[in-house]
């Protein structure tokens, strides 16, 4: 819902205050607006491309449901885009007209109207027909609903009727002369240039500020090495280059593989150090300063020249593109040099060895950007994606996906390059040269669909693995041209390394979907930045095939899904995804995805050795470890496959019964009890116990202060009394008598000289000499994830954060329970101290009691108490009264209790206050949400995801 001011009584108009945020957007104000109206009326002072291309598809379909309107828009410094003029140009069922302003009069009117059978809807406010207008911008637009004969109605009717007859139509003539004068002024009145207060000097983003905390802390903890891993274009180089401004060491190395890259991250830290540019110097096959204190260098230069310097002679240095180290020409510097610090940086660590890359830098992991992160913090270029049904064009049905050369043939045909084009011309593309590329099943589809566009006088080329270096280079050198005719190169993995053109303007998806990375991949090739666009159009062919479900999974913008919330995202078009980015599927394919994702059983034994042998061969065919699934972008959940089988290694048993690597591991019973428990405890709520036992497994001992600085890594502040409660967990004092028999002895907890001490058992003790790496990359696992959605704070006690997932067992452990964890299930009231917990299923199961429990709305929610729960009761008093008594109330929900047999955590949704209460066994409560739940989130719970 909007955020509104209502006004209901029947002599007064409706008025709705329109805002973009969290909860929704102008956008989707416009969407339900136009949905059913007659005529509709817009003037608005700017259109740009980027706001029309989003609103194509709802004009069509208003134009084919017999809505007609005019659009008037104006000249007002110079900022209406003519590409969109000519656009609207095209629709038979709507009038544009044109105000030319004059010197010393601006037009700045942001007004639309829509006239329905029995109301007219008028909304009056700040936002133009711009994407950051409709979706992202700080905007005020009142919405109000009422008779035509309403005054104000038919004021601002008549107001637009004036400007109307005061401005021209939009002829093709008058649009030549518009586009016309904007190409003579020298430096037009559009600009992007903002006013900044006070010092200019270049600061860290967001995204930058956590890397760099993290670098912060790492160092102050001893460590020598980390790995930053983050999406293209989202910062990297400049990240390192506020890293070695803070750290001020008296030479710095950088090193890459290829020249282009070099040159730009030297003036990259140029900027950012503020320093004379004689200090940063080159050191590659055309140059070779050798004097200078900070050297940008190719490999290949430095591994021929390591002679020249003494091993100590960089105190920090920087490896870009660190899915390379495990080369030999990398591990030769490697071994060489003594440096202080050393950082490697990379997008994509699925396309080395990424065991052998984590190994190179210790396992430190500093930072972590998604493409959802980075589009939130502005660090890349928007994106609209259009997923286009292929009925009519194509026809998957009885075609094995994997058979190549018979998927490229079924596409190589005249009525689907007229699909691809048609949807081309129609959605267009951000400036006003295309420049696009296009993805393809093999070079044989790639060959022809490049000579079919040379055909339709589209100029198209096509590029594989196999060209040249000197062909892509002129490619690419053609294709970000402004002169170059050339529009569109066809490839089949230019998403490989080696290939990189910012002004990428739009991604073509010609093959079918087959695995959410690459579907990320060949999305990241247009997303970053470049002064030629606002924007990336994506065109998404999207066929009958069996995989088609994949993209949504790519777009969902989380490892961790459930067959519900995808079938939430796929209905609400990803409307949580940030910023000006747009997700639309048009209706056939959206009835096609949910009906996939509805049919799919993602917990079967079929459906993840499926999923976890794609990803396998996404990673070169090799077996992942639990850290590959945590930094590859797109990765399935691996917690999926530990509570089909228990744990990682018995998944692996089923799925990789003759390799050699951890059949010893299998046959160890020990191990197996240890790689169990560990998986037990995936993905962790606090990171005490997996720090301690981390250092446990390389050492023999640990004290509560040196505890305390372990787990000061990953926190800002550590709570004795909780760390207390984590050296007794790890004593089992909290397991019961079944689990003291079922799990083994972790450590020994005892007084070292007036300070507790665990040390390790003979058990742990044995198997650290045994399978070390294991159980290391396990707990490293659940650190990097818990740092992933946990962050550094403190969050006191019970450490609950909103929104994360948690089982019974797992508050028992938040709160500082002193007794028998398993004791905390079975019921959906839980109480510690002064704090209750209420635990809430949406959809009872058959049979159930027939409960109302229910979200009102973001900020309220219904609850019904436990049956025997009355307003006499103790329980139902402390609830009641729980203000005056200082209760705590803490509301946790999920919608099912299992879905594809497998049980469903909850989501914590914060703390709630009674407002008012009636009846008895059960008691129904409304409860005021002390934080107004997010949009996304209340949009999972609150969407009928039934598919009809």
């Amino acid at each position: 819902m909007n955020c509104a001011i209502s006004v209901t009584n029947a002599d007064t108009p409706q008025n709705n205050l329109v805002l973009n945020n969290e909860h929704d957007n102008f956008f989707n104000e416009l969407r339900g607006s136009f949905h059913g109206c007659k005529r509709f009326y817009i003037n608005v002072a700017f259109v740009s491309y980027s706001g029309l291309q989003i609103l194509l598809d709802i004009l069509k379909e208003a134009g084919d449901k017999g809505g007609v309107g005019k659009v008037i828009t104006s000249t007002y410094l110079n900022f209406t885009d003519p590409k969109a003029l000519d656009k609207l140009l095209t629709f038979k069922n709507i009038e544009l007209k044109l105000f030319i302003t004059k010197p010393n009069l601006g037009f700045h009117p942001k007004g639309y109207i829509f006239e329905y059978a029995s109301e007219t809807k008028v909304i009056v406010g700040s936002s133009n027909i711009t994407q950051s207008a409709l979706k992202s911008n700080v905007e005020w637009n009142v919405a109000t609903t009422a008779t035509a004969e309403d005054p104000f109605v038919t004021t601002v009717m008549n107001e637009f009727n004036s400007i109307w007859t005061d401005s021209v139509d939009v002829t093709d003539e008058v649009l030549e002369q518009y586009r016309s004068f904007l190409k003579t002024l020298a430096q037009p009145a559009r600009t992007s240039t903002q006013f900044v207060l006070g010092d200019t000097k270049i600061e860290p983003n967001t995204m930058q500020a956590e890397a760099l905390n993290n670098l912060r802390r790492l160092r102050m903890h001893g460590e020598s090495k980390a790995l930053a891993i983050a999406a293209t274009g989202s910062g990297k180089t400049y990240m390192a280059a506020f890293d070695v401004r803070e750290v001020a060491p008296k030479r710095m190395l950088f090193v890459v593989h290829r020249e282009e890259i070099l040159l730009d991250a030297r003036k990259s830290f140029i900027r950012v150090m503020g320093e004379d540019p004689a200090k940063f110097g080159i050191l590659s096959g055309n140059q070779k300063d050798w004097d200078c204190d900070y050297l940008f260098a190719t490999n290949l230069t430095l591994r021929n020249n390591l002679d020249h310097f003494e091993p100590d002679h960089f105190e920090y240095i920087v490896i870009d593109e660190a899915h390379h180290v495990s080369s030999d020409t990398y591990q030769k510097a490697l071994a060489y040099f003594e440096p202080g610090f050393l950082l490697g940086m990379t997008a994509t660590p699925e396309r080395g060895d990424a065991q052998s890359i984590y190994e190179n830098f210790d396992n430190n992991i500093a930072v972590e950007i998604r493409l959802r992160d980075a589009l939130d913090a502005d660090l890349v270029t928007p994106f609209h994606y259009f997923g286009i049904t292929e009925a009519g064009s194509v026809d998957y049905e009885g075609v094995n996906l994997n058979d190549i050369d018979a998927v490229a043939k079924l596409l190589q045909t005249n009525r689907r390059v007229d699909h691809i084009v048609s949807n081309m011309d129609f959605y267009g593309y951000d400036g006003d040269t295309c420049r696009a590329v296009g993805f393809c099943v093999n070079v044989k589809h790639a060959r022809y669909m490049a000579e079919e566009f040379n055909k339709a006088g589209i100029t198209a080329c096509y590029l594989n693995s196999e060209s040249s270096r000197d062909e892509r280079q002129n490619a690419i050198k053609r294709l970000s041209s402004d002169v170059d005719p050339l529009q569109i190169i066809f490839t089949v993995d230019l998403f490989n390394e080696g290939i990189d053109i910012p002004a990428i303007n739009l991604v073509l998806m010609l093959r079918p979907t087959s695995s959410p990375i690459v579907f990320i991949q060949q999305l990241g090739r247009g997303l970053r930045k470049h002064e030629s666009k606002t924007f990336l159009t994506v065109l998404d062919f999207i066929g009958n095939h069996n995989k088609a479900f994949l993209m949504a999974i790519a777009l969902c913008g989380s490892r961790f899904y459930d067959k519900d919330s995808l079938k939430v995202a796929v209905k609400k078009d990803f409307s949580s995804i940030p910023g000006c980015t747009h997700i639309q599927l048009d209706p056939i394919s959206k009835e096609q995805i949910l009906r996939q994702i509805e049919d799919e059983n993602f917990n079967s034994m079929k459906y993840l050795k499926e999923e976890y042998l794609n990803f396998k061969l996404d990673l070169g065919n090799r077996i992942p470890n639990l850290m590959d699934f945590y930094v590859v972008d797109g990765a399935p959940d691996p917690i999926r496959y530990i509570k089909k089988e228990r744990s990682y290694l018995n998944f692996l048993s089923k799925v990789e019964k003759n390799e050699s690597s951890i059949l010893p591991l299998i046959a160890d019973s020990l191990h197996d009890k240890y790689q169990r428990y560990f998986d037990g405890c995936l993905p962790i709520k606090r990171p005490h116990e997996f720090v301690i036992m981390s250092y446990l497994i390389v050492h023999e001992s640990i004290t509560l202060t040196q505890a305390k600085y372990e787990i000061e890594r990953y926190l800002v502040s550590v709570d004795l009394e909780t760390l207390k409660h984590a050296f007794d967990h790890i004593n089992g004092n909290f397991f019961d008598s079944r689990e003291k028999k079922t799990w083994p002895k972790l450590a020994e907890l005892v007084d070292a000289g007036g300070e507790l001490m665990l040390m390790r058992s003979s058990e742990l003790t044995q198997l650290a000499s045994q399978s070390r790496q294991w159980l290391l990359t396990t707990l490293e696992y659940g650190l990097e994830r818990y740092a992933e959605s946990f962050g550094s704070e403190a969050l006191g006690t019970p450490s609950l954060k909103l929104y994360q997932q948690y089982n019974m067992r797992d508050i028992a452990l938040m709160a500082n329970v002193r007794k028998t964890h398993s004791s905390y299930r079975g019921t959906g009231v839980l109480r510690e101290g002064n704090d209750f917990f209420f635990f809430v299923d949406l959809h009872k199961e058959e049979g159930a009691i027939d409960y109302k429990d229910k979200f009102i709305s973001s900020s309220q929610f219904q609850w019904d108490s436990p049956s025997g729960c009355s307003p006499i009761s103790k329980q139902g008093r402390e609830i009641i009264n729980h203000k005056e008594s200082d209760i705590k109330l803490h509301l946790f929900v999920r919608k099912f209790k299992d879905l594809d047999g497998v049980t469903e955590p909850y989501v914590y949704i914060g703390k709630g206050d009674v407002v008012s209460y009636e009846g008895e066994k059960p008691i129904n409560f409304q409860l005021n949400l002390q934080t107004q739940v997010s949009q996304a989130v209340y949009d999972e719970f609150v969407t009928d995801t039934a598919v009809s």
